[in-house]
């Protein structure tokens, strides 16, 4: 049963019950999918791919996409896409963001608004899993990557695009500088992202976490270390607010 089968009417009687079968979750053995988390949040249950095996992946994607319009992996390998795209056909690799994807949502107009800064090369696949995230919910995202403060010009040059967001993701390591410094420039949300690159000192992105937090800048708010998909959720809901004609 599709959610927007539902919403549109189109669903029978018999259907209804089938589908009602399974929420508020489904229970496969070694996992309890809740189909019902789109009902309740607007956008289905995300599977974090780390420490599942291919098979358990494989299992819950199969289940998912045949309940949903939309399917999201994080921290997903390429060999666990390999398997799952055996039996979901339409499913797609990010190999950046090590993420595997279904989207069959009819195609619709993105909200604009998001921005996503990395501050280096090193950063990316952190903000490649923010930016995804929030493409799956609707959103158009514009895209500056290392700009970091070490060498700040670089930053500057987005000024006009940054302007005209209406909120923005700043995904840094190292010392975790670059969000307080956008947040100071702007008058927008900024959701702060710190991640695990860095040398030793960073202690795996504790570093970047205590500069985020303790930024004087206010409109910073911060996310755990390496959660891309938590600052593109969050930066989607607060774009959805400013299309409260939604």
């Amino acid at each position: 049963m599709l959610l927007s089968d539902v919403a549109s009417g189109k669903l029978n009687i018999e259907g209804a019950l089938e589908g009602l079968r399974n929420l508020p979750y489904e229970d496969i053995g070694f996992a309890k999918l809740d189909h019902h988390r789109e009902l309740r949040r607007d956008f289905p249950e995300v599977v974090f791919g780390q420490g599942k095996t291919n098979e358990q992946i494989t299992a819950i994607v199969e289940k998912m996409a045949a309940s949903s319009d939309r399917v999201l992996v994080t921290r997903a390998s390429a060999e666990s896409y390999e398997e799952v795209v055996k039996v979901v056909s339409d499913a797609v690799y990010n190999d950046v963001s090590r993420t595997i994807i279904v989207n069959r949502m009819k195609s619709q107009p993105a909200r604009e608004g998001i921005m996503v800064l990395s501050a280096g090369t090193a950063d990316l696949p952190v903000a490649e899993e923010a930016a995804v995230t929030a493409e799956l919910m609707g959103n158009k995202i514009d895209r500056g990557y290392d700009v970091g403060v070490a060498g700040i010009h670089r930053l500057f040059d987005h000024l006009p695009r940054l302007r005209k967001s209406k909120v923005i993701v700043v995904v840094a390591g190292m010392e975790g500088a670059l969000p307080g410094v956008v947040s100071g420039l702007l008058s927008v949300p900024v959701i702060a992202v710190p991640t695990s690159c860095g040398y030793g000192t960073s202690f795996g992105g504790v570093a970047p976490l205590l500069t985020m937090l303790n930024s004087c800048s206010p409109g910073v708010s911060v996310v755990n270390i390496d959660n891309g998909f938590g600052a593109g959720y969050l930066s989607s809901l607060i774009n959805r607010g400013h299309n409260s004609k939604e």
